[in-house]
């Protein structure tokens, strides 16, 4: 009898397993980005998590000092926020310019002005989504979801029913406002990272904390 109790409940997770794997979204070039006609896909984005990107020829070496743009809240039609509040946005914006500025003064000298041997970071944030919360964290122990969440961990592809964060990075030389680089990103949590899925903007947190250390690794 207890079988067939759990029967309608485990059909209700499968359907929606399948429904969530299929409603991932992924990161557009965003039509409101200044370096939005020169991104171009990512031929070896496997994962979806930086399909569009422009990068120059550049020796990152020959730069010693890094100006960090305010955070920016991206608000064309295309953005890819799900149901966040603009207190949410803003305390994301924060964040992630905490985060941007901690990676990369261990990397740089931070200054307030352009000068030579300088680039310039701007950092938007285009998207976020948050957790289910209670159920996004039942998930990771339920008989339907903690197996998938198991899968998807090992893939380092999305938990389900987190949240995430989607943004966009624009790099210049500060004293010739050449673009250098650009992309937009979408970053998570690891699907069995059970802390993040507590708070309602947990998940979208750590993801900025990926989308910060991912900065540097790419500029060094």
């Amino acid at each position: 009898m207890r079988i067939l109790k759990t029967m309608p409940l485990l059909a209700v997770l499968t359907s929606l397993l399948v429904l969530t794997g299929c409603a991932g979204t992924r990161p557009v070039p965003y039509s409101g980005l200044a370096s939005s006609s020169q991104l171009r896909l990512n031929p070896d984005d496997k994962s979806d998590r930086v399909p569009y990107q422009y990068a120059a020829n550049v020796n990152w070496r020959e730069y010693v000092n890094v100006v960090l743009d305010p955070v920016e809240i991206y608000s064309e039609p295309d953005n890819q926020f799900e149901a966040v509040s603009p207190q949410e946005k803003e305390m994301l914006a924060q964040y992630m310019e905490e985060q941007f500025r901690k990676a990369l003064a261990s990397r740089w000298t931070l200054v307030s002005a352009p000068a030579a041997k300088t680039i310039r970071v701007r950092a938007t944030l285009t998207g976020a989504k948050s957790n289910t919360r209670m159920i996004s964290t039942f998930l990771r122990f339920d008989l339907g979801g903690g197996p998938y969440n198991a899968v998807q961990a090992v893939r380092d592809e999305e938990g389900l029913l987190t949240g995430s964060v989607s943004y966009a990075v624009e790099i210049y030389d500060a004293s010739t406002n050449r673009l250098l680089n650009a992309y937009v990103a979408k970053q998570f949590p690891n699907a069995w990272n059970i802390k993040a899925t507590l708070g309602r903007m947990d998940a979208s947190k750590v993801g900025i904390e990926k989308a910060a250390t991912d900065l540097v690794a790419r500029l060094n």
